[in-house]
């Protein structure tokens, strides 16, 4: 499946990277739609020296997938299983209605 970034949400740094410093991307689908899905995106830098390693960013992504015409197709479900991923899912729903809200402010100023 092809996919386009159609949001990024603001992105939070809660701590520097250094040079020199090894960064980890984890990411995680949170929520599917009809053809949309949120990743969900955290961020950790380590220090090669010492092993410690901190939360430096985290932001939610928004891709919808295409066809091969380049037109929004369906997205295969997901179903949440563990109780995070639950607590994901309905965290992704809600982030989700307040885009649409947005979007919808922004349209009618």
């Amino acid at each position: 499946m092809n996919t386009v970034t159609a949001s990024i949400d603001r992105m939070d740094f809660y701590n520097p990277v250094y040079v020199g410093n090894l960064l980890t991307l984890k990411a995680s689908v949170n929520y599917v739609g009809k053809t949309s899905m949120e990743v969900g995106v955290r961020i950790e830098a380590e220090d090669l020296k010492t092993g410690n390693v901190t939360h430096t960013g985290s932001c939610y992504l928004t891709y919808v997938a295409i066809d091969e015409r380049g037109e929004p197709t369906l997205v295969p479900d997901i179903v949440p299983q563990t109780l995070e991923e639950k607590r994901r899912w309905e965290a992704g729903k809600k982030r989700r209605v307040e885009r649409l809200r947005m979007i919808a402010h922004s349209e009618q100023s």
